[in-house]
């Protein structure tokens, strides 16, 4: 793993694959689950989203977001702040469109559907050794005065 932890990032996250996408509303906080497109390269997430949905407005408001990527089972987390932009780019709908994208919409040809662009400015990861090894340092630190080694957490700018 690169000493920058930029690549871990987004290794995590691809291998998550849905996070949390957390927007504001006035002063309340917003999320929901949406399919993460990830493209490293341009250092970039994507979504499909909905012309009509409150996010769109949330975000038009204010784009500042979090991710937050969770891996239960293997106890992995990212969470990633950044800027959002929404589109009406056809070409990366048609790019992006995906078997998923069907419980929402018939074709990538929908006129509703959106690209929802994420611009990251930094993420913070936790990187646990797996949810037995975990629950296993748990146990042994709550008998003794040492804290566990639950794996590596960082900050990274990206």
């Amino acid at each position: 793993m690169p000493d920058n932890g930029i690549d871990h990032v987004w290794d995590l996250m691809e291998k998550i694959g849905f996070c949390m996408l957390v927007t504001q509303e006035g002063e309340d906080l917003r999320s929901r689950p949406m399919a993460a497109y990830l493209d490293r390269d341009a250092n970039r997430v994507f979504f499909l989203t909905d012309a009509a949905s409150h996010k769109d407005q949330e975000i038009a408001a204010n784009p500042r977001v979090n991710l937050a990527f969770a891996d239960n089972s293997g106890m992995d987390y990212v969470s990633l702040s950044g800027t959002a932009t929404i589109s009406n780019d056809r070409q990366k709908i048609k790019e992006l469109w995906a078997t998923p994208a069907k419980a929402w919409w018939d074709s990538p040809d929908d006129p509703s559907i959106r690209v929802l662009t994420i611009t990251p400015q930094d993420a913070h990861y936790w990187d646990s050794p797996g949810k037995v090894v975990a629950y296993l340092k748990m146990a042994a630190a709550a008998v003794s005065d040492a804290r566990p080694d639950m794996g590596e957490d960082k900050t990274v700018r990206l």
